[in-house]
């Protein structure tokens, strides 16, 4: 069975995780992505544990499998060549440099149109450049800050702080994976390239935003902004009986009505302070408080029995190292392990899209620095003298001549 995106090559020029990220889902996909590097790495692959080789860590290893690995100096003229000759013919290039950047190596949208006119070419990174923040730095942390998000934690811990999840990153990827996928749409009818460019900032915002520009929606504004339900400093997973934690959300009235009876609080179905949504979110401290009492009578496999068949939203708090083993995810085999030529078996999760007809995998494990530089090279049509010449010179490098291999 052939992948959604077998046929299709991309070049990829990121680091650290959103472009990574971005790219690797084009790849489970079916495409060929080419992930070109400078000679010292992505920076990530030095960040985490790691087995055998320093450079292939946790953290890498995690956002770069369907991958072939070129080493260039795009600041040696050889080495940007080579990057245009490969974005030649391909059909998507994908970096997250600030525009600033792109010009001075001379790949920006205009460099990359000369050589291939029907190129898709997305560019990623903080600000949108059409703005004043356009060429500042930016990283998840920073976009958290800017979003929104931070500040939505000092409802619940009295200060702002970053979620623990690097969700900007991660989030902008998707939307990458998102406009490429339109832009290869647009192009598969029309025959005509053109540019993406997908900024942290403003897809933080549009995504934060949805619930949280509540009163702010209208104009003139109808209340601050914020969805009060997501606010409430009691909303959190609750505690039962033997000092586990359950995430419990009887949200429609239907489910309140459920939840209520099977507690054994019945009256609170028809008290008015929660007799539908509305008056729940008017008083949602209040209701939230009354679920926690409640859950706090039985232990944890008490209220799985109680609530596993009704419509009640109803599951366990995993930890981290929990949700490795959660028995969805062995049933499903969500959770793949794979001996790596070099790093052992490593553990990846599945894609998690399902075709019927053209399935998602992991077809290439996390390539080690520069292992397919010589073979890309040769694929663009450079010849044998000039690769060695750049070889020599350090405007590539391969496996073999890397001291540390």
């Amino acid at each position: 069975m052939s992948a959604p995106l077998e046929g299709v090559r991309v070049v990829e020029m990121t680091s650290v995780v959103l472009g990574p990220y971005a790219c690797q889902m084009l790849g489970d996909l079916g495409a060929d992505v080419i992930k070109i590097e400078p000679p010292a790495g992505d920076t990530n692959r030095n960040l985490g544990p790691y087995r055998s080789h320093a450079d292939m860590s946790s953290l890498y290893l995690t956002c770069n499998r369907n991958k072939r690995s070129l080493v260039l100096d795009l600041k040696s003229e050889r080495g940007r060549a080579a990057a245009l000759r490969i974005v030649g013919a391909a059909d998507v290039f994908v970096h997250n440099f600030r525009p600033a950047a792109m010009q001075r190596l001379g790949l920006d949208y205009e460099a990359a149109r000369a050589v291939n006119p029907e190129i898709v070419y997305c560019a990623t990174y903080g600000y949108s450049r059409s703005g004043p923040y356009g060429d500042k730095g930016a990283l998840d942390d920073s976009i958290q800050a800017a979003s929104g998000i931070a500040v939505l934690q000092s409802m619940v811990e009295g200060e702002p702080r970053y979620l623990p999840t690097i969700v900007a990153d991660k989030t902008t990827g998707l939307m990458v994976a998102q406009a490429v996928l339109a832009a290869l749409f647009h192009k598969l009818r029309t025959g005509r390239g053109q540019e993406i460019e997908v900024p942290m900032f403003e897809s933080m915002a549009s995504y934060v935003m949805v619930e949280h520009l509540w009163g702010q929606t209208f104009e003139p504004p109808l209340g601050k902004a914020g969805y009060v339900r997501l606010m409430a400093r009691h909303r959190r997973p609750y505690r039962t009986r033997d000092g586990l934690y359950l995430a419990v959300l009887p949200y429609w009235d239907a489910h309140w009505r459920t939840f209520c009876e099977i507690g054994g609080r019945p009256e609170l179905a028809d008290d008015p302070r929660f007799i539908d949504m509305a008056a729940r979110l008017e008083n949602i401290d209040e209701s939230y408080a009354a679920t926690a009492e409640i859950i706090a009578q039985r232990d944890r496999e008490e209220w799985l029995r109680l609530l596993g068949d009704t419509n009640v939203p109803t599951m366990v708090v995993n930890s981290l190292d929990e949700l490795i083993h959660d028995p969805h995810f062995e049933a499903t085999g969500f959770w793949q392990v794979h001996e790596h030529p070099t790093e052992g078996r490593i553990r990846m999760s599945s894609p998690p899209m399902n075709f019927s007809l053209t399935p998602a995998s992991i077809r290439r494990l996390p390539p080690r620095l520069g292992e397919h530089s010589v073979e890309v090279l040769r694929e663009a049509g450079i010849d044998e003298d000039a690769i060695r010449e750049m070889l020599a010179a350090g405007e590539t490098r391969t496996i073999e001549n890397d001291p540390g291999a």
